[in-house]
């Protein structure tokens, strides 16, 4: 079965303090009110990933259980991935290879610029900048995760906040 990788950046975070780890920082109001938004839009097209794999850091991992909310997955199944916290490109690609494939429809919470990047190299396509709490969905015609690589995805969804819909 075809494979859908559903990549997100982060919800809109308090600003950096130097008081604070990055790790730590919070989802500010404004990313909460998105992240619920933007998982009731993908509810809204009948979009339910079966996996949810989240950077631990703290505003990653709150927009994860946004959606793992609407979906009605238990926060205790979102998979933590420390490799998705500040990881480079590649690094990402590595993970996603190694997605069980009994898995075809896998959501991945995390951080620019690798996502941007990783969504610009699977896809052949030119995104700027993906906004906080951004959606990319793609598909790929594969029923393996090892076989995803460079130009191999088709984008079939792009959305953020501020999108006229």
């Amino acid at each position: 079965m075809p494979k859908q990788l559903l990549i997100i950046r982060h919800a809109k975070a308090e600003e950096a303090d130097f008081k604070k780890p990055d790790f730590k920082r919070a989802l500010s109001n404004r990313g909460e009110r998105n992240a619920h938004e933007m998982a009731e839009r993908l509810k809204g097209k009948n979009l339910h990933p079966q996996k949810l794999y989240s950077s631990p850091a703290l505003r990653a991992i709150s927009t994860a259980r946004y959606f793992a909310d609407v979906f009605g997955i238990a926060h205790s199944e979102i998979i933590k991935d420390e490799v998705l916290y500040d990881a480079l490109t590649n690094t990402l690609l590595d993970s996603i290879n190694k997605i069980d494939d009994q898995a075809d429809f896998v959501a991945i919470f995390g951080h620019n610029p690798s996502i941007t990047d990783l969504v610009n190299r699977l896809c052949g396509v030119d995104i700027y900048n993906i906004p906080t709490c951004g959606m990319a969905l793609m598909l790929f015609p594969f029923d393996n995760w090892n076989m995803i690589s460079k130009g191999t995805g088709e984008l079939i969804l792009y959305d953020y906040p501020k999108n006229e819909h």
